[in-house]
């Protein structure tokens, strides 16, 4: 069985200034980096791990799933060493989900959110569990995937390369049958694009290129909040092709973009108004006669009912108001933990909802040294319950946590 057609492609979204996503496309090894930390730390840590997958061959005599082991492990080693040595790049780290193509079966290997997918025929499925807080929280029952779509700690990762000297690599390899196509990719596409819409694009394209081209455009469409990378191949039995990589400025072509406003469907017309009861019509005047009519208003009727009317709406605005305090409240005096996108624990001010379209009922007040990723699964579970509290507690609730990690 052999590797058919393959593409790979980066984008920097069209929120983020800096592409900090690395891939490799380089059969029998496949991989996305999705780099994180602050300056430019992130695009390190991910090069890094992308130039050790091209580099270590010292694992390439190990069965799949140790080669690949072995190389997320040095990789790790070579960032958390040059985290350490160097200031600016402290604290930084990156995903990484591989793909080996070995003796007709693929192996993945995994650590943090980025994910693999295989898509045979009508399905996709999704290979890896994702290690990130929220996914954490819905296998343990605490959350549904539609609250975890909308959860203030949906980008916080639990694992990643290079917080620790060691880090825990999922392994695990996969059959592969002539026509399969796998999908490596940052979350970038998977935060932005359904699966079933990766399914269709997929589908749809005549080749992988396209397919590529494809998803990062749905991802940049839906908002490209986030770098997107996307790493296609498919197994068949035919020749190898050329490696295809494209790369894009995230900006896209203003025709390709639809205007969602448009295309509105026209407002109905508004019902005429029924005819008051104005009382029996007038006797028809007489020929020779020209009467002008009389109208009599009428006086109000229903009074009551109006008065009602008025009541509730009182009613409803004293409610809005009550809601509006409430809220008001919340965000002046309630406090809970979370952690930020780059992984570090910290303190927030507010309610932990978003309301889409980047609004949030809550702002960051103190941000810690510690990292999600440092923390047990059980440890995360206990200090992310997102309970309201006074800032003081919240930082002592923080405290054992950061003296055990030290400095």
């Amino acid at each position: 069985m052999m590797i058919g057609e393959r593409a790979g492609v980066s984008d920097p979204g069209r929120k983020r200034r800096r592409n900090e996503d690395s891939f490799v496309v380089e059969p029998p090894l496949f991989v996305v980096a999705d780099g994180m930390g602050g300056a430019q730390a992130g695009e390190v840590a991910s090069r890094l791990a992308a130039a050790t997958f091209r580099e270590y061959h010292e694992a390439d005599e190990l069965a799949p799933e140790e080669r690949v082991i072995a190389i997320v492990q040095e990789a790790n080693r070579r960032i958390y060493d040059r985290a350490s040595e160097d200031r600016s790049a402290s604290g930084m780290g990156t995903t990484v989900t591989a793909a080996l193509v070995a003796g007709g079966r693929i192996t993945i290997g995994h650590v943090g959110d980025s994910r693999a997918y295989r898509i045979r025929g009508e399905s996709l499925e999704q290979l890896t569990d994702d290690h990130s807080l929220v996914a954490d929280l819905v296998r343990g029952g605490r959350l549904s995937p539609e609250e975890a779509d909308l959860h203030p700690q949906r980008s916080v990762i639990t694992r990643a390369l290079g917080t620790d000297p060691e880090v825990d690599v999922d392994a695990l390899t996969v059959g592969a049958e002539p026509g399969d196509v796998f999908l490596l990719c940052s979350d970038g596409l998977t935060s932005m694009v359904g699966d079933d819409e990766i399914l269709r694009i997929v589908a749809a394209a005549p080749t992988l290129d396209d397919a590529a081209a494809q998803l990062v455009k749905a991802a940049n469409r839906s908002g490209g909040e986030d770098n997107i990378t996307v790493v296609l191949f498919r197994v068949d039995g035919g020749a190898v092709d050329e490696t295809a990589v494209m790369e894009t400025d995230g900006t896209g072509d203003t025709d390709e973009l639809e205007d969602t406003l448009s295309g509105l469907a026209a407002l109905p017309e508004a019902p005429e108004r029924e005819r008051e009861d104005w009382g029996p019509a007038p006797e028809p005047a007489e020929e020779t006669r020209v009467v002008p009519p009389v109208v009599s208003v009428p006086k109000p009727r229903h009074a009551p009912r109006r008065n009602r009317r008025l009541f509730v709406v009182l009613a409803s605005l004293g409610f809005v108001v009550l809601i509006l305090l409430v809220a008001f409240w919340g965000l002046a005096n309630a406090h809970f933990v979370g952690a930020e996108d780059d992984g570090h624990v910290a303190v927030y001010q507010g309610l932990p909802y978003d309301l889409g379209s980047g609004v949030s009922l809550y702002r960051v007040r103190y941000v810690s040294t510690l990292q999600a990723a440092q923390l047990s699964p059980e440890e995360r579970e206990a200090l992310f319950d997102h309970d309201l509290m006074s800032f003081g507690s919240a930082r002592d609730r923080i405290a054992p946590y950061e003296d055990e990690a030290g400095p």
